[in-house]
């Protein structure tokens, strides 16, 4: 039998897309045929830097260039660029949750390397769109935010909180925005990465949905309400989160799992409709 996370590691930390992608396929396939033991004992590799970090032009968020039209080339191609790093920094992000909490039921690692799948799909479909331009990923400069993120929740209940609840639940919002845009500016090409953004933002409520599902459980098995212990996380990893007037994707964000009462503090409504 081969070793769970010994092997998952090495994904992880594969430094540029096509090695992770190629050993994250090896690896999935011999999940699925049940050739992995959970090595008892195992310590996590620790949260330095990036996977990406030797291989893309990382600069703090406020130096990127900001290209917010789509009906230019740059443009587009901007735009691609940044939904590829989010999507493959989000592979990361599933992969590093099936990999540091230990002692879960199986099919948490089930839930979160399907995410991981899901992803790397979503990356691939941005990037070939990002050649169909005649650009690459890793052209253009990046941050390393969701990184700055997962580092701010070594820890299972907060993980589940923060990114599947928090971070990838605002894209549910953030991808109909999108959408809204490229639906306004309709040439051909808008119309390829709108079909792209439709099946992802389909498969991130599911995402968020995986998220919401462990969180309860956790939350259950420490005897903890869901509800406040989610805003308290929310307030200690991001300062001031919880004051803001959300406005929300109601539909989604519900089929995500969240509750109505939810909603309505963070929207700041007297409804969740």
């Amino acid at each position: 039998m081969k070793k769970y996370y010994v092997s998952l590691e090495k994904v992880i930390l594969a430094e540029n897309p096509s090695q992770k992608i190629e050993l994250f396929n090896e690896f999935y396939r011999d999940f699925k045929n049940n050739n992995f033991e959970f090595e008892k004992n195992y310590l996590p590799y620790k949260m330095e830097e990036p996977s990406y970090i030797s291989s893309l032009k990382v600069v703090p968020p406020k130096n990127l260039i900001e290209r917010k039209y789509v009906n230019t080339k740059e443009g587009k191609i901007n735009l691609l660029h940044t939904i590829a790093h989010i999507e493959y920094s989000a592979i990361d992000l599933a992969l590093d949750a099936a990999l540091r909490f230990q002692d879960m039921p199986k099919e948490y690692y089930e839930n979160w390397l399907e995410v991981a799948e899901d992803e790397i799909r979503h990356f691939l479909m941005i990037e070939t769109l990002l050649k169909e331009l005649g650009s690459f990923y890793g052209e253009l400069e990046v941050h390393t935010n969701l990184f700055e993120a997962m580092k701010k929740t070594p820890d299972a209940l907060s993980r589940m909180a923060v990114i599947p609840r928090y971070l990838e639940a605002n894209g549910l919002e953030q991808n109909p925005k999108i959408m809204e845009k490229l639906i306004s500016n309709p040439d051909e090409f808008n119309k390829k990465i709108l079909a792209a953004l439709d099946v992802i933002l389909e498969e991130e409520i599911t995402h968020v949905y995986k998220g919401d599902k462990w969180f309860k459980y956790l939350c259950k098995s420490l005897e903890l309400e869901p509800q406040k212990t989610y805003f308290e996380i929310l307030e200690k990893v991001f300062p001031g989160s919880t004051k803001r007037k959300y406005e929300l994707n109601f539909n989604a964000r519900k089929k995500a799992g969240f509750s109505c009462d939810e909603l309505k503090f963070l929207s700041k409504k007297e409804d969740c409709n």
